[in-house]
């Protein structure tokens, strides 16, 4: 593939993940396209219909955790600065918020995407056991707790949130879970802004508060 053709493709998986993840499987492709910044014709020289561009880009974030995965272990001797590097980079690659939004459209037993997850879930479960054994993770936490909270930490939130927002949000209450994650109390800063209930009010309409 010539760099060029390289880089649409690249532009049209990022993209084509965002509006899924906004839109659902319905999301407009024209949409996807647009933000690639290349017509609907490029789009479908490189996918054939949307089913395609749908597999693609669940079968390219799962082998991006699993890269994440191997990068947080080789940067990190502590296997829970290395749980904390992999949940952020999980948070920024949106693999817990693209794959729940097409969940329903997919078929995840397919034998690319299956061998793609089981590889994924395999080093990620190693990862835990890991930080169990060295006294760093809580004993009752499990595979799915952390898998579970990091799709509910990648959901947008209601309200007048910026993209920006949203993001650094994310992060910080990712920073929280990692905190209870730990088997002793974390002295580890918070990242992404403070928010008090002053303001959320001054955010939210109607005085609402989250809660």
């Amino acid at each position: 593939m010539r760099a060029d053709a390289r880089r649409n493709r690249e532009r049209l998986m990022t993209a084509a993940r965002d509006v899924f993840v906004e839109q659902g499987p319905d999301g407009s492709l024209e949409e996807v396209a647009r933000r690639s910044g290349v017509g609907i014709a490029t789009l479908y020289r490189h996918f054939a219909d949307r089913g395609t561009l749908m597999h693609a880009v669940v079968l390219e974030a799962l082998i991006s955790t699993a890269e994440a995965v191997r990068q947080a272990r080789s940067e990190h001797s502590d296997p829970m600065d290395a749980l904390a590097a992999y949940i952020h980079a999980v948070i920024d690659l949106r693999t817990s918020a693209v794959i729940p939004a097409l969940l329903g459209a997919i078929d995840l037993d397919e034998p690319r995407i299956k061998e793609a997850r089981t590889a994924s879930a395999h080093l990620v479960e190693d990862l835990l056991d890991t930080a169990r054994k060295t006294g760093g993770l809580r004993e009752d936490a499990a595979f799915a707790d952390v898998g579970l909270l990091v799709v509910r930490v990648s959901q947008k939130l209601p309200g007048p949130f910026s993209d920006e927002v949203q993001m650094e949000l994310a992060h910080r209450h990712a920073d929280l879970l990692i905190a209870g994650l730990r088997a002793e109390g974390s002295r580890v800063p918070l990242s992404g802004p403070t928010m008090h209930l002053a303001d959320l009010q001054r955010l939210l309409p109607n005085g609402e508060d989250g809660s």
